[in-house]
């Protein structure tokens, strides 16, 4: 590639940066301004024909509408309980746990949240953790900005492994097949093991940096929002805040290791859970003194002394009720993926091209938190005016979402869907990739991850991003003669980890707790510890595998 074509194939990535981050324009005008300039260069320098152009934008919008889906459902719930009081009594849950606030995120944004990411995936857990964390007295900002980094290893198996078994898998492949350069390197090794041996790689990569993460949560959350802009108040809680790190890292390596794909999240994190709070209830590994937010301290206490309306049992039920069947919905040793399956929205060869797209309207976990809000309302007791209210506040809420997604999205499928071009090149995604990898050559396992984390920071999903490199970084592997279940193992992680980063995620996070506007904020928070963690993974690799 000459340096104008470089230019554009990183141009989602820089206009992204420049708009938001660096001019700090809100997310409802970055995202036209970047989809309308990148459009421009597409057709005009990578000469991608405008039919395809627009073809891509169509199945953004589409992809879009999905991800609006998911967020409506969140947020209706999370007005349902509000509007019922629930939060309140889900609010003194867990002050009762631990009135620690670094207790909270722990268990909240880390553990809870990774259960969610294991169960579902696509954006879910910041979705319900970010506004469950506000309900809880934190700032918004604090919120989304923890929600978010949180929200990274546990993506590696993600939705039940879907990460693994529909992007790495899927992306190895070449229309049916596999192949041929990963044909012929695996001989007789059945994919499925090759999936189980990037599993357990991930896993054992994720295990230092997940250790230490919730000590970095508890550290970032005293230092940026705490009265004394402390890091060491976060540090002080280190011994619960590693071992609970350690715990939900350690069950996900054995589960990968003699399981494989599909449990590491779902299963460590469940067991990590248990664990930590019975710990956190009596106190043990925690400092003597809660930290709290010195503004929330007085109302805090008194709140703790009003009666409550809804019981505990009642109002924690219905993320009981949306886990449970998102866990069903998404086993497949039962039915219900396939019958939920079975009504897409969608488009087939949009506007006569090769670009199709379609999404499960009733699989997707949007329908999922849309009918547990339904089901609280008679739990719970709501009634029909505080229903209407809650529903008109939710969909209202969507609306600059829907035109900083309904334009984020087409950029990416546009620079995803730009090997179809007059000048005989392949994708900007691998264009790039390609010419990282031949200039990088034996170092590449410093920089796999980056790709990986490039990937989901454009398409907004680790599993689109190992649909896109996974092949890739195999052949990249091959080529300098490393490891390729290791090299596909760091993108996956790196993938995992560019979710905090990701605008799709940004945005949709910032949504549901009506921050709209700060997504340059949010990534400013979240972009140094998305890169570190990236380097931190690469150096194991270079060094310890």
């Amino acid at each position: 590639m000459n340096a104008s074509l470089f230019l554009v194939a990183v141009s989602p990535v820089l206009l992204v940066l420049i708009f938001l981050v660096i001019l700090r324009l809100p997310a409802v005008k970055a995202m036209p301004l970047s989809w309308l300039i990148h459009a421009g260069l597409a057709y005009v320098i990578w000469q991608v024909p405008l039919k395809q152009v627009a073809a891509a934008s169509f199945e953004g919008l589409i992809i879009a509408g999905s991800v609006l889906w998911i967020i409506f459902g969140a947020v209706f719930l999370l007005n349902v309980l509000r509007s019922s009081g629930a939060i309140d009594t889900i609010r003194h849950f867990f002050i009762n746990i631990s009135p620690d606030r670094r207790v909270q995120v722990i268990l909240v944004a880390w553990l809870f949240g990774a259960f969610l990411e294991g169960a579902s995936g696509f954006g879910t857990p910041a979705a319900i953790c970010a506004p469950l964390l506000v309900a809880l007295g934190f700032p918004p900002l604090a919120a989304v900005v923890l929600a978010l980094i949180s929200n990274s290893f546990p993506v590696t198996y993600g939705s039940v492994g879907t990460t693994i078994f529909v992007g790495v898998a899927q992306g190895l492949q070449q229309g049916p097949d596999l192949a041929p350069i990963v044909a012929n390197y695996l001989g007789n090794l059945p994919l499925s093991e090759y999936l189980h041996i990037v599993s357990a790689k991930s896993a054992m990569l994720n295990w230092l940096p997940g250790t230490f993460l919730p000590l970095l949560l508890s550290a970032m959350l005293t230092r940026f929002w705490g009265e004394n802009k402390s890091w060491k108040e976060g540090l002080e809680i280190w011994r619960f805040a590693l071992l609970s790190g350690f715990t939900f890292t350690t069950f996900s390596v054995l589960i990968a290791v003699f399981l494989g794909p599909e449990f590491p999240t779902l299963l460590g994190s469940m067991l990590a859970l248990i664990v930590m709070v019975t710990l956190a209830k009596k106190g043990i590994l925690l400092p003597k003194e809660p930290w709290f937010f010195h503004s929330s301290t007085p109302s805090q206490l008194i709140t703790m002394k009003e009666p409550l309306k809804i019981p505990t049992w009642k109002a924690l039920s219905p993320y009981l009720i949306a886990t449970i069947i998102l866990l069903l919905s998404r086993l497949r040793f039962l039915p219900f993926k396939e019958w939920l399956n079975i009504p897409q929205i969608g488009w087939s060869n949009i506007l006569g091209t090769e670009i199709s797209t379609q999404f499960a309207p009733l699989y997707s976990p949007g329908a999922i938190f849309t009918l547990t809000a339904l089901l609280s309302v008679f739990l719970l007791g709501l009634r029909k005016k505080e229903l209407g209210g809650a529903l008109k506040t939710s969909a209202t809420s969507l609306i600059s979402s829907a035109i900083a997604l309904g334009t984020a999205v087409p950029l990416v499928r546009i620079f995803i869907n730009s090997g179809f071009n007059q000048l005989n090149l392949g994708s900007m995604p691998i264009e790039l990739a390609a010419s990282m990898a031949s200039a990088l050559g034996p170092v590449w396992p410093l920089f796999a991850p980056y790709v990986g984390s490039l990937g989901a920071f454009i398409s907004g999903s680790a599993t689109f991003s190992n649909l896109m490199f996974s092949l890739f970084q195999f052949g990249a592997a091959v080529e300098n003669k490393l490891d390729p279940a290791l090299i596909n193992a760091l993108q996956t992680v790196g993938a995992a980890v560019g979710n905090m980063i990701c605008v799709v995620n940004v945005v949709a996070a910032s949504s549901v707790v009506n921050l709209q506007g700060n997504e340059g904020k949010i990534i400013r928070f979240t972009i140094l510890p998305s890169l570190l963690i990236c380097l931190i993974v690469g150096i194991l690799a270079m060094f310890l595998f």
